[in-house]
This record gives C-alpha cells, sequence and structure tokens, in this order.
C-alpha cells in the first residue's frame, strides 16, 4: 500500500470568469494544487489550460449544468444591477439541487452607502445607496438566505480593485491623469482611496475557498493604511510620466460630473448603436467625484486576524499597474506575472 492517500483536487466553478477579477483568480487557481478550476462564462471563452463551460448565470438550467460535479464556487459576475441580482438568486438555487460545499460571493464596499469614518463588517448602510449598492446587498441577502437553507459561504467586501486588467480603477484613472483631467483636487480629492490590489483580493478568495474560519463571515478587503485620493492620483500620476501634476479646481470638476459625464455618455451609447469603432474619453462621474470626497475608511482586522490576510504595498501595486497600462498602450495584452509582494 502506498504511504500516503493522494485525494483528486476540489473542483472550483468561477462564475464569470472572463471579467477583471474572474479571469486573474482562474489562473491563480491552476497553480494550487489542491484546486482544479472551471471557468463558466457565457460562450466558453478558452483559457489556456483551464476547463470552460458554456454558462448564461441567469439561466437555472445552464447553471444546473455548470454545477454539476463542481465542489465549490466563486460568484465574480458583473452587470446590470438586475443581472447581478439574477445571476445570484439563479447560482443559489442551482446550488440547493447540487450539493455545492461552498461558495465564495463577491460583494462590495458600496453596500456602506454614503457611511464615513472606520466601518467595519456590522456597520450598517447609510443612505442614500447607489443602485450598484442595493443591488450588492440584495445578492448578499440572497446568499445568506442559502446558508439558512444549509449553504456555506463567505462574502468579500472589496473597495477600488486595482492593478494590472482593471479598466476601472487602473486603466481609465491612467487616461484621466494623462489627458491632464485628473490630478491633485485639493478639498474634492480628500477622501480615502480604500484600495484593494487584484491579487490580494485572489488571494483572499482562494483561502476563504480553503479555510473553515471563513465559512459564514464577511470581510472588508482593502489596505489597511489607504491613502487619501489625492495621494493615490499624484503617485500614480508621478509613476505615469503624467507630469506637471494638474491641480484642478472644485469648479473644475463640476463641469466634468455634472456637464461632461451625461453627455460622454449618451456619445458612448450612440457610437455602440451605430457599431462605431470610436472610443470615447472616459467621464467623470458623479458617483466618482463623490467617493473621491467621501471620508470612509474599510476596517480590515477581521480579515488580517481571522485569515491572516497580508497586503500588497502601494508603491509595488502602482509599478504593476504602470507596466499593464503601458504595456497595453504598446499593443501587448499579456497579463503582468502575477509575483505578488507583501509589503
Amino acid at each position: 500500500m502506498p504511504d500516503t492517500v493522494q485525494f483528486a483536487p476540489a473542483r472550483v466553478l468561477v462564475v464569470g470568469a472572463t471579467g477583471f477579477i474572474g479571469h486573474r483568480l482562474v489562473q491563480a487557481l491552476a497553480r494550487e494544487p489542491s484546486l482544479l478550476p472551471v471557468a463558466a462564462s457565457r460562450r466558453a471563452v478558452p483559457i489556456a489550460g483551464i476547463e470552460a463551460v458554456a454558462c448564461d448565470a441567469t439561466d437555472p438550467a445552464a447553471m444546473t449544468r455548470a454545477l454539476a460535479g463542481i465542489d465549490l464556487a466563486v460568484n465574480c459576475v458583473a452587470g446590470n444591477d438586475a443581472a447581478m441580482v439574477t445571476a445570484t438568486r439563479v447560482l443559489c438555487d442551482a446550488a440547493r439541487r447540487s450539493g455545492l460545499r461552498r461558495l465564495v460571493h463577491l460583494s462590495s464596499m458600496a453596500v456602506y452607502g454614503d457611511a464615513t469614518g472606520l466601518v467595519d463588517e456590522r456597520t450598517p448602510a447609510t443612505p442614500p445607496l447607489s443602485g450598484y449598492g442595493a443591488a450588492k446587498q440584495e445578492t448578499e441577502r440572497l446568499v445568506r438566505e442559502w446558508e439558512q437553507d444549509g449553504g456555506r459561504a463567505a462574502i468579500l467586501r472589496p473597495g477600488c480593485v486595482y492593478g494590472p486588467g482593471s479598466e476601472q480603477w487602473t486603466g481609465r484613472i491612467a487616461r484621466l491623469l494623462r489627458a491632464g483631467r485628473l490630478g491633485d483636487l485639493g478639498p474634492d480629492g480628500d477622501g480615502v482611496c480604500n484600495l484593494t490590489f487584484i491579487d490580494d483580493l485572489v488571494a483572499a478568495i482562494i483561502t476563504c475557498l480553503t479555510r473553515d474560519e471563513a465559512v459564514g463571515e464577511t470581510f472588508n478587503i482593502a489596505m489597511a493604511d489607504p491613502p487619501d485620493w489625492n495621494a493615490y492620483l499624484v503617485r500614480f500620476a508621478r509613476a505615469l510620466g503624467a507630469t506637471p501634476i494638474n491641480r484642478l479646481s472644485g469648479r473644475q470638476l463640476r463641469l466634468e460630473s455634472k456637464l461632461a459625464a451625461p453627455a460622454l455618455k449618451l456619445a458612448a451609447i450612440g457610437t455602440r448603436v451605430a457599431r462605431l469603432s470610436v472610443r470615447m474619453p472616459d467621464a467623470i462621474t458623479p458617483s466618482l467625484a463623490g467617493l473621491m470626497r467621501q471620508d470612509i475608511r474599510l476596517d480590515v482586522n477581521k480579515a488580517a486576524h481571522l485569515l491572516g490576510l497580508g497586503e500588497t504595498s502601494l508603491d509595488w501595486g502602482i509599478a504593476a499597474s504602470v507596466r499593464w497600462v503601458d504595456g497595453k498602450r504598446g499593443g501587448n495584452t499579456a497579463d503582468t506575472l502575477m509575483e505578488t509582494r507583501a509589503s
């Protein structure tokens, strides 16, 4: 008889595997000997060396098929508010029938609404909530409802997920900095910038899949000592070479968010309808402008102590972001190697 018994790796279904977070996650899971990723997306887009399945996350029959033979799952579905809620409901309903062992669900700091100060996982939302925040609240409720029916889950609430692959918090910000439309915002940039480096979030997901301490818990995932938005924007601009750094007045930011943003949104819709291959300038939306003023800091002590999670230094995260941004400009869309260096 052999001295050791070898167990088959647990099959992990990543729902939303072609998105920014899902794609990074399946690559990391493929390097875990005890875990075998299965990438689920609407059209089963192949990812090198990883099993892919076609799954419309809002289709109950497709989700039931995708969960067959699956041990663990991660819900990375993005999209509009209604689609996120529907996909989570469908996933939880299918999980009740499949015998799924554990689910890790990605929520957002948006569930705290307009809360200010230090917020931990027990802090109630402060109205008003954005449509996105309200949708994430509802997805959390659906996951907890599944838990009450015998399921086992962990919920993660990341901040602004930046780094290689992040169009929202890296690509868009870099373009705005290089265009001189963001920079030192004065009092309008004094809000706390709750950054979450992509590979730190991926590490948190994998930890929640494998450690029993995570079951039944909710975790904020972000930097323990985040900068304000002005500090992040200035440091990122310098690393990009986007200097001299503009000092923007409150009037300029209001014009961007209240006048330019709606016009750019309408223009973007028009180009999509007309099927024109034109890249519209990025909008500084009212929600982004409001976030950059919000004095909210995520308390991440629970994740650090219960799960032993660390974080990537801001300097290293920005450097990785610049390499990715410059790689895109040069036509190289390959992922930056995941070589996260803990601070």
